[in-house]
């Protein structure tokens, strides 16, 4: 089956958070999009879907204003695949998609915290080398540059929803 990704609609918010639920061993994924959605740093046309055929929501990827010393980038965060959809090339198709909205509405820099072995196949390098911290293990922060020049540098300061997970 055939899965294609577009942005996130309004009506697709339970299908989005069911996705979360079933690809994490909790709530936490799911409760933190939905209190990113009324937070001041929500991006609408930065939050992606994943849809089979049948207009089933399989995916989702999302990207959130973040503040990056006394500039501004985009967080990645989370990404979620229905279990079934695992391993398929989804998350894949997600994260090239919010990248390629991240890119298209002209921002300049996205941050992740994850493996580096996954978010490395997309161009994400050890966001230290780019002089940006954050208050997690160096080895799992990484920065994705969307355009040339200078970008923000010094410590991340994520929406307060990440601090409520």
């Amino acid at each position: 089956m055939t899965v294609t990704t577009r942005v996130e609609l309004p009506e697709d918010a339970p299908a989005t958070r069911r996705v979360h639920m079933a690809a994490f061993p909790g709530p936490d994924e799911a409760d933190l999009v939905d209190a990113l959605r009324r937070d001041p740093a929500w991006l609408p046309a930065l939050s992606v879907v994943a849809v089979e055929e049948g207009g089933l929501v399989v995916g989702h990827a999302l990207l959130t204003r973040l503040q990056v010393g006394d500039g501004w980038a985009l967080a990645l965060a989370p990404v979620a695949v229905a279990p079934e959809w695992q391993r398929k090339g989804v998350g894949r198709q997600l994260v090239l998609a919010a990248l390629a909205a991240a890119a298209e509405a002209d921002e300049r820099l996205v941050v992740v915290v994850g493996d580096q072995r996954y978010y490395t196949r997309f161009g994400f390098t050890p966001a230290f080398e780019r002089g940006i911290t954050a208050d997690f293990p160096p080895e799992h922060v990484h920065a994705l540059a969307l355009v040339e020049g200078e970008l923000p540098q010094g410590h991340c300061r994520y929406p307060e929803p990440f601090g409520a997970v």
